[in-house]
């Protein structure tokens, strides 16, 4: 599996964590900057990773801002992601089970460093379970493919 990520600047030094632990656990990582903990505006980095997975549909993304809402909201534009901003293990357990989320963002400031591995942990080995939410999740994409005529 490969996972890109990018933050803001509220994100940063997580997000640097977060690629080392990846890095650690031999899986590929691309990490997308920024290169300093300057102001940068969460839309442009979520819609940085956001394409990127789109283009690479077995890949995955994770995104750190100060709350992780912004970086949701704004991948979710995206055709194709599916993100959500997992503030415990469960959520991040059950939107991998149900929802099969592409996208995982994470609240710099609202969760403590153990709190974030946690749920990126749990987040990366919660299989999709498919079934019954495969069908769900058909829905979230024929909505989106008609977006336009909403």
């Amino acid at each position: 599996m490969k996972i890109f990520i990018s933050s803001d600047h509220a994100g940063f030094e997580v997000r640097k964590t977060v690629v080392s632990l990846l890095r650690t656990r031999r899986i590929d990582v691309e990490d997308l900057g920024p290169e300093t903990a300057e102001p940068r505006d969460y839309p442009d980095e979520a819609v940085r990773v956001a394409r990127r997975v789109q283009g690479e549909p077995q890949s995955r993304g994770i995104l750190v801002c100060g709350s992780g809402v912004g970086m949701c909201i704004a991948a979710n534009k995206v055709a194709g992601i599916r993100a959500v901003d997992a503030w415990n293990d469960e959520v991040a357990r059950l939107s991998r089970a149900h929802n099969d989320t592409n996208v995982l963002c994470l609240g710099a400031r609202v969760l403590s460093a153990a709190e974030a591995e946690s749920v990126l942990n749990v987040w990366l080995a919660t299989p999709f379970d498919g079934g019954r939410h495969a069908g769900r999740v058909a829905k979230i994409s024929e909505i989106e493919s008609k977006a336009g005529s909403l």
